[in-house]
């Protein structure tokens, strides 16, 4: 496994726990505060995520198919992750 997926994986299992971790504190009645707290770092985590997968995208991905003449392929692809990321 590439080092790159690696390290997305790893960012998964932290959002993982972070879900898990939420789950926890509604059974245990937590202060609603904090669960939105808690929800909003979840979000953070996977914006980061997001990020880092769209990195590697960019980096990789659409090379390959700029270099293979898909430029149109690419853009569609860029524009709809760009849309996608507004929302």
């Amino acid at each position: 496994m590439s080092p790159t997926k690696q390290k997305l994986i790893r960012r998964l299992k932290i959002v993982e726990g972070q879900v898990r971790g939420l789950q926890d504190m509604l059974k245990k009645d937590a202060y609603c505060i904090d669960v939105i707290t808690q929800t909003s770092a979840v979000k953070q985590a996977l914006s980061g995520f997001e990020d880092a997968l769209m990195g590697n995208h960019l980096s990789t991905c659409v090379v390959h198919q700029m270099k293979r003449g898909k430029e149109n392929t690419a853009i569609k692809e860029i524009l709809k992750v760009y849309g996608l990321k507004r929302i």
